[in-house]
């Protein structure tokens, strides 16, 4: 990123990764390359991981970096009420270093998102679309046709149609399929994205923003989640539209 910086005019990373040890910033490579990237003006933001159900609830490289913008999870239930939102199981600080991290949350279940082509699940989704939509005279020829893919399919082969029917309006909701292209995902892998999205939008509200600046705006309009922990938190659920009109009101 550093080295094709101004070759392809790079402004805003998104790292959804992590797994390495808990370590300070300062002797860590990887948050070494997230300040240097913060320093040569390029925001970068990060998932904060998904362990907030465990005891120590560890924030680990690169979200433990000062100048990267650590997301965690909201969970909104999957309704537009504002009342039903929550936390997802996103991981907290304060991190090794005594940083506050997440410092905001975004969406993290109930995410449409694609499922890769000529995988898998893309073959199970794929089947599970087909199947739901076809008659009942279709769905044995269809199993029969497709063996392999579901072995639990595979097994009700030889059942009643209402059985078959039961089966797969089962899995679809199980494996959390919405149509052959799309399932519904979660985890933080997914709500950075979101932000660093918000992130290229207020940058093309205004250019000249620099990542300390675009950390600032991201906090000071985020909305805190009432009766949930700062530090789970941070300072609450990232605010698009806010951002973006505070970052153009500075242009």
């Amino acid at each position: 990123m550093l080295e094709n910086r101004e070759k392809y005019s790079i402004k805003v990373v998104n790292i959804s990764a992590g797994g390495d040890d808990e370590l300070s910033y300062l002797h860590d490579p990887l948050s070494q390359a997230v300040e240097e990237c913060s320093a040569a003006g390029i925001t970068v933001v990060c998932a904060v991981g998904n362990a907030g159900h465990h005891p120590d609830h560890p924030v680990v490289p690169p979200a433990s970096a000062p100048s990267c913008i650590a997301v965690g999870g909201l969970d909104d239930n999957n309704s537009i009420n504002r009342a039903k939102r929550g936390m997802y199981r996103s991981s907290y600080g304060p991190t090794i270093d005594g940083l506050q991290k997440p410092e905001v949350i975004a969406s993290s279940i109930w995410i449409p998102a694609p499922i890769l082509p000529n995988t898998p699940t893309a073959q199970q989704a794929e089947l599970l679309e087909r199947l739901d939509k076809a008659s009942d005279d279709e769905l044995h020829p269809i199993i029969d046709a497709n063996a392999g893919i579901d072995p639990e399919l595979d097994a009700a082969a030889d059942r009643e149609f209402h059985s078959i029917r039961q089966l797969i309006t089962l899995k679809i909701r199980r494996e959390n399929v919405i149509t052959k292209h799309y399932k519904y995902v979660d985890g933080t892998s997914f709500s950075a994205p979101i932000v660093s999205s918000v992130v290229a939008q207020m940058l093309e509200a205004n250019p000249q923003l620099t990542p300390s600046e675009i950390k600032k705006i991201l906090i000071t309009t985020a909305e805190r989640l009432p009766h949930y922990e700062v530090d789970r938190q941070g300072w609450g659920v990232v605010d698009p539209r806010r951002a973006v009109e505070v970052a153009h009101s500075l242009s």
